[in-house]
């Protein structure tokens, strides 16, 4: 079973390439697979928001967390997007995921229905508690409407099976509010890109990121440097990405800029899946702008 020890470092949300007709890309998502594990990624995270999770189906999603660990062969984590907004289709995504060869769930809280602290800890708990796959809690309040409180994060890290969080909040503070309330071994991670070496210099174990979607080698690299005590190299390089991150964040939203740079690197992405839209023409310069003073393009 996977523990909070191996869950550490650039763990990549990994994009689903569609062909022109929307249908699965399987053998692009073979390729992107293998880009990310020859870019040297810590673990690959399959169906979450950068895998358009919202807009696949039940089966889809198999196929692709089966894919991408038939692929990963062991070599590094695989963690499977297992959210929905009732416990049982929860338990029966981590199912399909476990028997597709994930090695952990990651799961952000109900969405839709505005939840209070005690169900929210209910959901986390009644499905930890079911040991189906050791189970990575995932608060993106600006995205499910239910946030949840350092002082609720550190709580369920308590819980035997939940083994990390995912952190994706502008406010970095509640990141390290999180730490100092947890005693117990656990991978505590933020999801945003521009936190990156600023939440490592805080102490955290390392980054679910969709900027390593793109640039695997670069984020890699910052964490290296930073595993070397080479701080100043580490906040440098970090600086040069931000270009790429602005494109990254929130607006115009990550999953059309991850997959325009991914296309722009000639790497099988694909379109976005309807009714998400696509970059205009002046945010495909900037991006493109940003993937040449990378020095990747």
């Amino acid at each position: 079973m996977l523990t909070s020890q191996d869950i550490q470092g650039v763990i990549a949300a990994i994009a689903t390439p569609f062909k022109d007709d929307e249908d699965l890309d399987r053998e692009g998502l073979k390729a992107l697979t293998r880009y990310l594990l020859d870019g040297g990624v810590d673990g690959v995270m399959a169906v979450g928001g950068t895998g358009e999770f919202p807009h696949l189906s039940r089966a889809e999603k198999e196929t692709v967390i089966r894919t991408v660990a038939d692929e990963v062969k062991g070599t590094v984590p695989v963690i499977a997007g297992t959210a929905a907004c009732t416990i049982r289709e929860c338990s029966e995504l981590m199912t399909d995921a476990r028997d597709a060869g994930a090695d952990a769930a990651i799961m952000v809280p109900p969405y839709y229905f505005i939840l209070n602290e005690e169900a929210l800890f209910l959901h986390f708990k009644t499905l930890a508690g079911k040991n189906i796959l050791p189970v990575v809690v995932y608060n993106n309040p600006l995205y499910t409407g239910n946030p949840m409180s350092p002082a609720l994060l550190a709580r369920l890290l308590q819980l035997d099976n939940i083994i990390g969080i995912k952190q994706s909040s502008a406010d970095m503070g509640q990141l390290v509010e999180v730490m100092r309330l947890t005693d117990v071994d656990a991978s505590i991670c933020t999801g945003i890109d521009s936190q990156f070496f600023p939440v490592l210099m805080a102490g955290a174990a390392g980054i679910y990121s969709t900027a390593a979607s793109v640039i695997p080698v670069q984020m890699k690299q910052i964490y290296t440097f930073f595993r070397e005590n080479k701080f100043s190299e580490a906040r440098d390089l970090h600086f040069k990405v931000q270009e790429l991150n602005r494109f990254l964040e929130y607006d115009p939203g990550y999953v059309s800029p991850a997959k325009e740079a991914l296309q722009i690197l000639g790497l099988p992405a694909g379109p976005v899946r309807l009714p998400m839209p696509a970059l205009t023409p002046a945010q495909k310069a900037g991006l493109t702008k940003a993937l040449v003073n990378l020095g990747v393009l």
